[in-house]
């Protein structure tokens, strides 16, 4: 595991860690507050972020949580950013309302994040009004708490975010092309995959039968068994091109329009059903949002000009 490395100058800070991840994973777990809150806090207390607004002049309002739910309430103020480099700010301890408490220390930060060899090297420099303050967080127990804090981004990088989906392993938003055929599909995306020169994402070709018998969707039969149930095939660029079979006998019929999707996979909830709700309007609902047995928030739509849409955000188990 990658050690922390702390290195005290009169009133200055360094603090150093290396993760196994690319910068922009890394990135996203300092500044979006849903990942900032998995790891920020040393077990066993956690961080519960009240509001945060990565820009700026924006602020993050948020507690430490202790395990009898003591709470220790902190701001961030942002100062300066840049994605992916760095970004500057001042830390400060406050009360549940956000007004600071000067009682204890105020530092203002410099963080740096640069890629080396598929690794991220996150590089912290606090400064103190004096040393004297520097040596009082010290005294509280931040270097092993920050230490701590490392340890779990470890290993929350270790597990992928805890997003248990093997061919989408995060919840990035990304959009992508979806193709329905009658029960084709697996000869369609042979041909697709020896004209693109690539391979199947995940465990390849997964079928009707592959299905958990406890899973809450209707039984099929023997035939429809064989059929594609879901493929996923880069293409050109990044872009991955994904399909089903669509079978008569579950009571499918395509024609030509009705066969091909717009895929959008938001990072979030609350963003899939405000996409659903604005693409929806005047067009036509083919299927509602509704939480599937596949572990998806999952709906589709045809907008007001015939264009075919599908919304799936990943749930977690």
């Amino acid at each position: 595991m990658n050690k922390t490395t702390f290195a005290a100058d009169k009133n200055k800070l360094t603090v150093t860690r290396i993760f196994d991840a690319s910068i922009d994973l890394v990135w996203r777990t300092w500044t979006e507050p849903e990942l900032l809150d998995q790891w920020w806090a040393p077990k066993p207390w956690r961080s519960v972020t009240k509001s945060m607004d990565f820009k700026e002049g924006g602020k993050r309002h948020y507690a430490m949580v202790g395990p009898n739910e003591e709470e220790h309430w902190c701001i961030t103020t942002y100062n300066t950013i840049s994605r992916h480099n760095d970004f500057t700010g001042e830390d400060a301890f406050t009360d549940k309302e956000g007004k600071i408490n000067k009682d204890f220390p105020v530092s203002e930060f410099h963080n740096r994040f640069v890629e080396e060899s598929g690794q991220t090297v996150v590089t912290i420099v606090s400064e103190y009004d004096s040393e004297e303050h520097l040596q009082q967080v010290i005294d509280m127990g931040m270097k092993e708490g920050l230490s701590m804090a490392f340890d779990n981004l470890d290993e929350y990088i270790k597990n992928q975010f805890k997003l248990r989906n093997e061919l989408k392993k995060n919840n990035y938003p990304r959009v992508t092309t979806y193709l329905n055929f009658p029960g084709n599909t697996e000869e369609a995306f042979t041909f697709y995959k020896s004209v693109f020169k690539a391979e199947f994402n995940g465990k390849g070709i997964q079928r009707f039968g592959d299905l958990p018998p406890e899973a809450d969707h209707p039984p099929v039969s023997e035939s429809v068994k064989k059929m594609v149930l879901h493929v996923e095939l880069p293409i050109l660029g990044g872009h991955v091109l994904m399909a089903t079979d669509a079978p008569k006998e579950m009571g499918f019929t395509l024609n030509q329009g009705n066969n091909m999707h717009i895929c959008l996979e938001p990072d979030t909830r609350e963003e899939t059903q405000r996409l659903f709700d604005e693409l929806s309007r005047d067009g036509n609902i083919t299927m509602p949002l509704q939480d599937m047995f596949f572990g998806s928030f999952f709906g589709e739509c045809s907008d007001k000009y015939g264009i075919n849409w599908m919304f799936n955000f990943k749930l977690e188990n």
